[in-house]
Formats: structure tokens, C-alpha cells, sequence
């Protein structure tokens, strides 16, 4: 579903076949999962032209959680924008998912890497978690302790615990799961924030043990310019089993209504609610509107 034999990557410097493309079997991405990506999305304008959004956001970040792993990397934000319209074009693609992955090589001590390579694949992807909204249990699983990670650092490995989450919940007949931190308090989705409505307002699990999405900044910005009061706090699992309404966000999920938490349906129809106003506000934003 990802490519066929026609499609072409980036990696290295080349434009290649995916099919054709190869990885070393001892690589220490393979081995121990230190390696660091980003999801990005493209969208075609109102006036026809093809834009990555918040392509600068999202390639800073790459930089940073390189530096923060210590995996050498010295592409600049601009060639990353250039490479992935160019690799866009090939695929003849318009709406698209990127994906930037920086991976390293063979190496089988626990030693920071000497030098990485860089791949980036797109792909046509619908919204991640659908169209409908989404029945989520509160997952057994918290995310990894800040302390132990560099959870602001979009780490593969990282990714171990949000595929454990996720499959206890769709194993459970739920369509996602919702994490808490290592305090008790609400942190986010596998692979996306949370925002809640309660009385006419927004709240958001502050940014101390999430990974602080690029969507979820974009979801505050919109507040500000459109008059919404969205607050960042700590949230408890008593809270949202109070709100009114709730919404989770990501560049791949875009943003998608909740139905309900556990057994708690929320009780304000997502059509009247601050997440449909948003998730419509977004929508405008990624089109240039």
C-alpha cells in the first residue's frame, strides 16, 4: 500500500526505486531502534500549487531530534523542502504523506553513531485514524518516563509504546487508545495529542511528558486567532470522564472527534462541538485558506 515498482524515494544524494532500494542488515537503527523520523503531509493550494506543510516546523524538529540523540545530520531545512516536492513530482503526487527517516549504520555497540543516512518516501494516506469518531480506552501503558528518554525527540524506538497501547486497545474492540504519564495524568494518543471541551473551553495536556505535536501547535495558534480560550494543564482521567467533548490530533490523523473514553460517551453532539469548529479551521489553514 506504501509503493509499487514504479515508485521513487529519496535516499542518500539519489533518486531511486523504492523496490530497488537497500538497507545493511546490521544497521544500528535495525538493532536498537536509534534512528529518528517525522510525518509530514502535502496539500495542493487554493491557487494549484503543492506546499509542505509547515514544512520548516517539521524538518527543525528533525534537525533537533538528531542533535538530541547525538545522530550527525547536516541537511538545512530549505534542501529537506526541496528534496521532498522534488520526490512529490516523481510520484506525481499532490496530497501526500512524507516521510523523512534518518537511520545509521552498522554498528553494534551502544556508541552514538559517526554518520546517518537520510530516506524520504511518500505516499497517498488518508487520515490516519478515519473519518468517524473514534471509541478510545485509556490504555494500561503510560509513556516512557522523561527522565529515562528524550521524549520531545521524535525517536523511532519511542514508537515501541505506542504500537503496545494501540493493539491492547483495538484488541479490547476500541479504535484507539489514550496514554497517561508516569504521574497519572492524561499525556496523548500512540500518535497523536488531545484536546478536550469543558464549558466552553479547550483544554490540553501541557508539554512536560508528551511529544509536543506540530499539529497540536497549529490547533493553538488557531485559537488565538479565532477567539478560542484553549488552556494547557494537567488533565486527570476524572476530568475527561467529565468533559463536554474531545478531539485527538496529529499530521497523520489530522484532527478526529472522540465518541467516547472507556465507557463514558461525551455528551455534546460533535457537529455543535469546539472540535468540529476546529477540525474545519484546520482544514482552511493546510489549503491556504
Amino acid at each position: 500500500m506504501y509503493y509499487n515498482n514504479d515508485t521513487i524515494i529519496f535516499l542518500d544524494g539519489k533518486y531511486v526505486k523504492a523496490a530497488e532500494a537497500n538497507a545493511d542488515m546490521y544497521s544500528q537503527s535495525l538493532h536498537y531502534g536509534y534512528a529518528v523520523f517525522e510525518g509530514i503531509r502535502t496539500y495542493t493550494q487554493q491557487d494549484g500549487t503543492i506546499k509542505v506543510f509547515k514544512g520548516e516546523e517539521h524538518y527543525k524538529r528533525l534537525q533537533q531530534s538528531c542533535e538530541a540523540v547525538y545522530i550527525p545530520f547536516n541537511y538545512t531545512v530549505e534542501e529537506l523542502i526541496d528534496i521532498t516536492l522534488k520526490v512529490i513530482e516523481l510520484n506525481k503526487l499532490t496530497d501526500a504523506y512524507v516521510r523523512p527517516l534518518v537511520f545509521c549504520p552498522p554498528n553494534m555497540s551502544l556508541q552514538k553513531a559517526s554518520s546517518s543516512s537520510l530516506m524520504i518516501a511518500v505516499w497517498s494516506w488518508g487520515a490516519y485514524l478515519g473519518e468517524k469518531l473514534l471509541r478510545v480506552k485509556t490504555s494500561s501503558f503510560t509513556r516512557p518516563n522523561p527522565s529515562g528518554f528524550k521524549i520531545h525527540a521524535k525517536v523511532s524506538g519511542h514508537y515501541v509504546n505506542s504500537i503496545l497501547a494501540c493493539q491492547e486497545a483495538k484488541s479490547a474492540g476500541f479504535d484507539e487508545a489514550l496514554l497517561l504519564d508516569g504521574n497519572g495524568f492524561i499525556a496523548e494518543g500512540p500518535g497523536s495529542n488531545i484536546f478536550l471541551q469543558k464549558d466552553g473551553k479547550l483544554y490540553t495536556p501541557t508539554d512536560a511528558n508528551i511529544l509536543p505535536g506540530i499539529t497540536r501547535a497549529t490547533i493553538i495558534e488557531i485559537c488565538k486567532q479565532n477567539g478560542i480560550v484553549c488552556e494547557e494543564k494537567n488533565i486527570t482521567p476524572q476530568e475527561i470522564q467529565q468533559a463536554d467533548s474531545a478531539f485527538l490530533c496529529g499530521t497523520a490523523a489530522e484532527v478526529i472527534g472522540m465518541e467516547s473514553i472507556d465507557d463514558y460517551v461525551f455528551p455534546i453532539n460533535w457537529s455543535e462541538s469546539i472540535g468540529k469548529k476546529i477540525q474545519s479551521l484546520y482544514k482552511n489553514c493546510t489549503i491556504g485558506i
